[in-house]
């Protein structure tokens, strides 16, 4: 899992991702120079075709980049625009200059604009790449009208744009979903913040004594963070599954399955964290908080688990294999048994 590629987005996310920013990022700052600093890195164009500029790099080449990102929770949206530059080469549009956020779904037309009940990392991204009416557009963010936002510290707010600022998209047949580009998407930014907060769970108990020894000693402290890991390890081989794709671009199944077991690992990993560090957990200067509130975001954000595992449910009962051939060739694109 480890790669140049990957040391190299933990580097530069540590040094410019940090709490200090993210809180900047909250309270309305948007991370310029953070963002420019990832472009002038090249991330963005990672999995864009050498013919075009970019790196050509395979979907799963890029996961330890989609997994730093995460770890370090990055205030403006690197996976989101590396998989719609890659989308937007597929489709022969021009490349965007700037960040770009996935935004499929919860839009509507009338009186004139174009409305989304919640558009993701609006706050910090360059355009939308949103999904309206059965087609793709391609929104600049500085022609939003934002409305106010009822979740604390979200990057994500109400939004609406007039119509005559939209460019749309005509993607050729085959290329995936923007649904599906924002699935596989999250679930890599749930497992890489679950890898940072079970790093944090685990120091924790090892700094806090009670009854004369630390926490960590205690029998049921261990268990809850070996439930914990557990949860935090199926969330990474979720992340694995959605990013295993054809010509930089993540499989509808693979993706939805990816979402739905990393979206269904958040509560249970957040609640032992906050349980583990106690009240000193969601006071505003400890970052745990930063975390966890982020993961219950990412959860919801393009569906949540109940919505990918109906999706999948119902495909599954659509076709006419058996399971095991279901999973091997729709599932996992191997040849049927």
């Amino acid at each position: 899992m480890d790669s140049l590629f990957g040391d190299a987005a933990e580097r530069l996310f540590a040094q410019t991702c940090t709490p200090h920013l993210i809180r900047q990022a909250e309270h309305g700052q948007a991370p310029a120079t953070a963002w420019q600093a990832c472009e002038a890195a090249g991330f963005a164009d990672a999995l864009v075709p050498e013919a075009q500029g970019g790196a050509g790099l395979a979907l799963a080449d890029v996961l330890p980049l989609a997994l730093a990102t995460g770890r370090h929770l990055c205030p403006y949206p690197v996976v989101d625009t590396v998989l719609a530059r890659a989308w937007l080469a597929r489709a022969g549009h021009p490349q965007a200059a700037g960040s770009i956020a996935l935004a499929p779904q919860g839009w509507a037309v009338h009186a004139g604009q174009a409305v989304a009940t919640n558009v993701p990392w609006i706050r910090c991204a360059d355009h939308v790449l949103a999904h309206i009416d059965g087609h793709a557009w391609l929104l600049p963010a500085a022609a939003a009208t934002l409305e106010r936002g009822g979740v604390h510290g979200s990057l994500a707010l109400p939004a609406r744009w007039p119509l005559d600022t939209r460019e749309r998209i005509d993607a050729p047949a085959g290329l995936p979903t923007l649904e599906t580009l924002a699935a596989a998407g999250y679930a890599t930014l749930i497992a890489g913040a679950m890898e940072r907060v079970l790093a944090m769970t685990l120091d924790y108990p090892n700094q806090r004594s009670q009854f004369g020894k630390p926490i960590g000693r205690f029998q049921a402290v261990q268990q809850q963070i070996s439930i914990m890991a557990e949860q935090v390890w199926a969330a990474r081989m979720a992340a694995q599954l959605a990013f295993q794709g054809r010509a930089g671009l993540p499989q509808p199944l693979l993706a939805a399955l990816g979402k739905a077991r990393a979206s269904q690992a958040v509560p249970r990993v957040a609640d032992i964290a906050h349980a583990v560090h106690g009240a000193i957990g969601v006071t505003e200067e400890f970052d745990l908080q930063l975390y966890t509130r982020r993961l219950r975001e990412w959860r919801l954000a393009a569906g949540s688990e109940s919505y990918w595992h109906a999706r999948i449910g119902a495909q599954a009962l659509a076709d006419d294999a058996d399971a095991v051939s279901y999973l091997r060739s729709a599932l996992f694109d191997k040849e049927a048994a």
